[in-house]
C-alpha cells in the first residue's frame, strides 16, 4: 500500500497517540498509527515532509516487528538458559579422586589379604577374626561420629529394616572367605571369588526371573572355565576352602540384590552405609561365632600363636582389622563417584593385584595350567562388566 502525503501535514503526538491529519479515509489512518513506534513523551511537536512517505504493507512491518520482538525473547531465554561449561580444574580435579579412591583401594586390600593370612596361619579360628574385623570397624565409627569427624547419618527404623537381609548376606559371606583363606591359598581363594558374576547372572536368571542379552551368558563361559581350570591344577586345594569361597560368592551376590532392592530412596553416604552394616553384621555374628568355636579355644589358640610369633601378632590381628574396614570403607566410597561399569573394571583389577601380590609375597607355588586358568577367569569376569553394561 502507498500513501502520498502533502508537503504540510500536522502529526500531533499526545501521549501515546498519533494522529496524521490529511484528507484521507480514517481506516488509513488507523493503519497509518502502527508505523511509528509509541512516545511517551507529553509534549506536542509538528513534522513536517517535504516528499512523498511511501509505505509498504502495514500489516508486513507489524508482523516483522512481532517476530523481531519474538527473536529478542527467545535470545534473552537461550541466554539465561545457556549451560555453564564445567570448568577443566574441576573435571581434573575429580579424576584425580576416583584415581586415589583406586589406588587406594587396591593398596588396604592387598595389605588385608596379605595381614589377615599371616593371622589365619598362626590363629586358625576364621569366626573370631571375622568377628574382630566388624569390631574394629565399628568401633572407629563410632569414634568418629562421637568426636564429629564424620557426619552421623539419619536413620530410622525402616533403614534397618531394610538393611537387616544385606547385613545377613554379607555375614556369611565375610565368614565364608575367612574361612577359605584359613584352609587355602589367598590367590586360590580370590581366583574362586572371580566367578561371582556367574552366580548372579545364575541368581537373577533362575530366582528373579531376570533375562540377560547373549553377550552376557556367553561371558561365564571363560569365567566357569577359568576357576574349574585353577581349581583341578590347584596343588594345595582343599574342599572347605573351596566351598567357602562359593558361598562366599553366592552370599555376596543375595546382598547385593537386597542392598538394590531395600536401600532405594534412602539417602546415606556410602561410608555411612558400610559403617551401619558392619554394626548389624557384628550383632548377628557374634553369637554365632562364641558358639562355633568359644572362648576356650579362643584363649587356647592366642597363647599359641603369642608364644610362636611374638608380640607382634596383636600388631598382625589389629591390622587385619583396621585394614579390612578401611578397603570396604574406600570401596563403598568409590562406589558414590563412579558408574557401576568402572566399579566392576576397577574390582576386577583388584583380584588381580591381590593374586599377584599374594602369589609374590608368600611364595605360592603356581603351575603354569594353574595361572592360565586364573588370567582366563578374570578376563572372563572383565568381559562380563563389559557385556552387562
Amino acid at each position: 500500500m502507498i500513501c502520498s502525503v502533502k508537503q504540510s501535514v500536522t502529526t500531533t503526538i499526545n501521549g501515546s497517540d498519533l494522529f496524521l491529519r490529511k484528507r484521507s479515509p480514517a481506516a488509513s489512518i488507523r493503519r497509518s498509527s502502527l508505523l511509528l513506534p509509541a512516545l511517551h513523551k507529553p509534549e506536542r511537536l509538528t513534522l513536517s515532509i517535504s516528499k512523498p512517505l511511501h509505505v509498504s504493507s502495514v500489516e508486513n512491518l507489524s508482523l516483522r516487528a512481532r517476530r523481531d520482538s519474538i527473536k529478542c525473547e527467545a535470545y534473552e531465554a537461550a541466554d539465561r538458559s545457556k549451560p555453564v561449561e564445567p570448568d577443566g580444574k574441576a573435571e581434573a580435579a575429580k579424576k584425580v579422586k576416583i584415581g586415589v579412591y583406586f589406588a587406594t583401594w587396591w593398596a588396604l586390600n592387598v595389605v588385608f589379604n596379605i595381614y589377615n593370612k599371616k593371622v589365619l596361619n598362626a590363629f586358625p579360628y576364621p569366626w573370631l577374626t571375622s568377628t574382630l574385623s566388624l569390631a574394629c570397624g565399628s568401633l572407629m565409627m563410632l569414634v568418629s561420629w562421637t568426636t564429629r569427624i564424620a557426619e552421623a547419618p539419619k536413620t530410622d527404623f525402616d533403614f534397618w529394616k531394610a538393611l537387616f537381609p544385606v547385613a545377613v548376606a554379607h555375614t556369611i559371606g565375610h565368614v565364608a572367605a575367612t574361612v577359605s583363606m584359613s584352609k587355602v591359598a589367598v590367590s586360590f581363594t580370590h581366583i574362586i571369588k572371580s566367578g561371582e558374576p556367574a552366580f548372579s547372572v545364575l541368581v537373577s536368571r533362575f530366582l528373579l526371573g531376570e533375562s540377560f542379552p547373549v553377550p552376557v551368558y556367553l561371558s561365564l563361559l571363560p569365567i566357569i572355565g577359568g576357576c574349574a581350570l585353577a581349581a583341578v591344577t590347584e596343588l594345595n586345594f582343599n574342599m572347605i576352602g573351596f566351598m567357602g569361597a562359593m558361598i562366599s560368592n553366592l552370599a555376596f551376590v543375595f546382598r547385593n540384590i537386597f542392598s538394590k532392592k531395600g536401600m532405594k530412596g534412602k539417602s546415606v553416604s556410602g561410608m555411612n552405609y558400610y559403617a551401619c552394616l558392619s554394626m548389624l553384621s557384628l550383632l548377628i555374628l557374634t553369637p554365632f561365632a562364641i558358639a562355633v568355636e568359644g572362648p576356650q579355644m579362643w584363649a587356647a589358640g592366642w597363647q599359641t600363636a603369642i608364644s610362636q610369633i611374638g608380640p607382634q601378632f596383636v600388631w598382625w590381628v589389629a591390622a587385619q582389622s583396621v585394614f579390612y574396614h578401611l578397603y570396604n570403607q574406600v570401596s563403598y566410597m568409590s562406589l558414590d563417584e563412579i558408574s557401576p561399569l568402572t566399579f566392576s573394571i576397577g574390582n576386577t583389577m583388584k583380584r588381580i593385584s591381590v593374586i599377584v601380590s599374594s602369589i609374590i609375597i608368600f611364595h605360592t607355588p603356581v603351575q603354569p595350567i594353574n595361572a592360565l586358568g586364573a588370567a582366563i577367569a578374570v578376563a572372563g569376569t572383565f568381559i562380563y562388566s563389559q557385556a552387562k553394561q
